[in-house]
């Protein structure tokens, strides 16, 4: 089976979850189940379209827009795959240096309200997820992705999900089976799992 071309409303659903005043993507249970869809489908077409480079019609989507990456923890794959697509998407990237970001020299709150002077979105890598909450408590403004907590990798589950769908078609109603650590993988993929309406049986060690 193949996967159908996203439509314009769809498109524009992804965007509107995505660039919405605000928004946080924290948790997989952030997005609707329409809004899950929408974003996807919007993926699945931004991958078709790397082969175009600089003619995909995606190409300046995020001009003018500045993503910072403030990890703590050490990255490999989610480190070089947002870096990559912002910049495809004409956007701008920086990395502080994680005694710079997440409150080691200044309080979560400091850093906060000092970046959203400055860019559009943050992506965190740390510890708990409570310290994701609170410096996005400290921020009206700047939008907000979680690039992995001890609790939840919602970012890991959205490519996962795209892998199914483009195998499947669909992950509507598919079963997928998850033999590993019961750990924040496995709980964002729950989360998929009964957001997206596909089921999931999990097998992790005691």
């Amino acid at each position: 089976m193949t996967t159908t071309s996203p439509t314009p409303k769809s498109n524009q659903a992804a965007r509107t979850a995505l660039r919405a005043p605000g928004r946080t993507y924290l948790s997989v249970l952030d997005l609707t189940p329409s809004a899950l869809e929408a974003v996807l489908a919007l993926a699945g077409r931004l991958k078709k379209e790397r082969a175009l480079g600089p003619d995909a019609p995606t190409a300046r989507a995020l001009a003018g827009q500045s993503l910072a990456l403030l990890f703590d923890k050490p990255s490999l794959r989610t480190r070089t795959g947002f870096e990559i697509a912002m910049r495809e998407l004409g956007g701008n990237v920086t990395c502080p240096p994680s005694a710079d970001a997440l409150g080691t020299r200044e309080t979560l709150a400091d850093v906060a309200r000092t970046l959203e002077r400055w860019v559009s979105v943050a992506a965190i890598r740390t510890f708990e997820q409570s310290r994701l909450q609170e410096f996005v408590n400290a921020t009206a403004q700047l939008r907000v992705v979680n690039a992995l907590t001890n609790e939840e990798h919602p970012c890991q589950a959205l490519a996962d999900c795209l892998t199914i769908a483009e195998r499947c078609g669909s992950v509507r109603g598919r079963t997928l089976a998850y033999v590993g650590d019961g750990n924040n993988v496995a709980t964002s993929l729950t989360h998929a799992a009964v957001t997206l309406g596909m089921n999931l049986r999990l097998a992790s060690p005691e």
